[in-house]
C-alpha cells in the first residue's frame, strides 16, 4: 500500500444529479476526502482527468454517452486510476456491466446510496466510504487488459520442498478472493474444462446484493457451471458453488453444503476461514486456493487444510491485484504453493489427474 498525505482526492462520475449530491455529501463528511470533481458524463471525466488527477474514483455504471465500462477501460489504458463502480445490484443488466467493468480494471462494486431516511442509508454510505479509502491505496498500472500490481519476487515459491504437489488427488477444492477477485476468477476458471472432475467451493467478498449477478455473470464467462450454493445439496463434481453474500459456505465429510447465518468470523461472512476449516476435514482429499484480496481472511483455514496433509496454494504477488490474503497465508506457513495466476488452472488439472481419469 502506498502511503498518502493530506486527503484523498475522489474524482465523483454520476449522471443524477440527486445521486451525485448524495454521493458528495455522503463522501465530504468524511474528513479523509476531498472532492476533486463532480461530474455527470464520461467523456467530461476523461477530458480532465490528466488535470484533476484524482487518486481514487466513484464510477456509476450506468451513464448517458460513453457507459461506465467502456470508461474504465479508457481511463485504466491511459492513466490508471483505482476505480470503485457504484451499481443498482437490482437490474442485471447493471450487473452484467459492472462484472465486467471489475473484469476491465475496476477494483470493486459497491451499492448505490439510497436516501437519508431509508433503513440501510447509513451502511451503504460507510461502505462507500470504506470502499473508496481503501481502493484509493491501492497500486494500478497500465495494461492491455486492465491492470496487475508491479510484479515482485520469483515466479514461483515453494514453502518447503515437500508438498510440491498433492499427497493424494483431491476431492473438493475451495476457492476464496476479495478485492480483484471477479476478473481473477474469470481467468482461472475459464482456463478449466466443463467437466472439471471435482466440486469447487467459492467465497468471493462482495456485497451481497450483488451475489447472485456475480454468479449469474461468472456462470456465462467460464466453461463450468455457477451456482448459488443450495444448503443441503451434495457438492456435485463440475460445478462452482458460490457462497451467498450474507451466509457462511461449509461442507461436511460426505460433501452436503450448508449455508450458516451465524454471526461473521474474524469480520467476514461468508468466510473463507470457516470454507476451508470444513474442507480440513477431509484430510489428504482437501485442497484450499486463496486469490488475490485485502486482509487475511483464508489464511488462518488454509493453515488448517496444510496440517491436515491438504494441498494448498496461494497466487503469487506478482499477479495478485491485492497481495494482502496470500501474503497472509505465507507469512503463517499455510501454503504449500504459490503461483501466478495464470498458471493456477493447469497446475489444478494435474493436480486432480483429470487427463488420467478422463481416459
Amino acid at each position: 500500500m502506498r502511503e498518502k498525505r493530506g486527503p484523498i482526492r475522489v474524482m465523483v462520475v454520476e449522471d443524477s444529479a440527486t445521486t451525485l449530491e448524495l454521493l458528495v455529501q455522503i463522501i465530504s463528511s468524511d474528513p479523509r476526502f476531498t472532492i476533486a470533481a463532480a461530474i455527470d458524463t464520461a467523456e467530461k471525466a476523461l477530458e480532465c482527468l490528466a488535470e484533476v488527477k484524482p487518486d481514487v474514483i466513484s464510477m456509476d455504471i450506468r451513464l448517458p454517452g460513453m457507459d461506465g465500462l467502456e470508461a474504465t477501460r479508457r481511463i485504466m489504458s491511459e492513466q490508471p486510476t483505482p476505480i470503485v463502480v457504484i451499481a443498482a445490484a437490482v437490474e442485471d443488466a447493471t450487473l452484467r456491466i459492472s462484472m465486467n467493468a471489475l473484469r476491465a480494471g475496476a477494483l470493486s462494486v459497491v451499492e448505490k446510496p439510497v436516501g437519508p431516511a431509508h433503513r440501510q442509508f447509513a451502511s451503504i454510505a460507510e461502505t462507500i466510504r470504506t470502499q473508496l479509502y481503501i481502493m484509493s491505496q491501492v497500486p494500478v498500472i497500465r495494461r492491455r487488459e486492465g491492470y496487475v500490481r508491479r510484479p515482485q519476487g520469483e515466479p514461483i515459491r515453494l514453502a518447503d520442498g515437500d508438498c510440491l504437489r498433492p499427497k493424494g488427488t483431491p476431492s473438493i477444492i475451495g476457492i476464496a478472493a476479495s478485492t480483484g477477485g471477479p476478473p481473477a476468477l474469470a481467468k482461472m476458471l475459464g482456463a478449466l474444462p466443463a467437466d472439471f472432475p471435482k466440486p469447487l467451493l467459492l467465497v468471493q467478498h462482495m456485497g451481497s446484493a450483488f451475489m447472485e449477478g456475480f454468479a449469474a455473470w461468472l456462470d456465462g464467462v467460464v466453461p463450468m457451471k455457477v451456482r448459488i450454493a443450495v444448503d443441503g445439496a451434495v457438492a456435485e463434481p463440475g460445478t462452482v458453488w458460490v457462497a451467498p453474500g450474507d451466509r457462511h459456505l461449509v461442507v461436511d465429510e460426505v460433501g452436503k453444503m450448508a449455508l450458516v447465518g451465524s454471526p461473521p468470523y474474524r469480520g467476514q461472512r461468508p468466510s473463507a476461514n470457516l470454507l476451508f476449516r470444513s474442507i480440513a476435514q477431509f484430510g489428504e482429499a482437501g485442497m484450499g486456493i486463496l486469490l488475490t484480496g485485502m486482509g487475511d481472511d483464508g489464511a488462518e483455514g488454509l493453515g488448517l487444510i496444510r496440517k491436515a496433509g491438504g494441498f494448498t496454494v496461494a497466487e503469487h504477488e506478482s499477479s495478485a491485484v491485492v497481495y494482502g490474503m496470500p501474503a497472509a497465508a505465507v507469512r503463517q506457513g499455510a501454503v504449500c504453493v504459490s503461483l501466478p495466476l495464470p498458471m493456477i488452472a493447469s497446475r489444478l488439472v494435474h493436480y486432480c489427474e483429470y487427463a488420467h481419469e478422463k481416459h
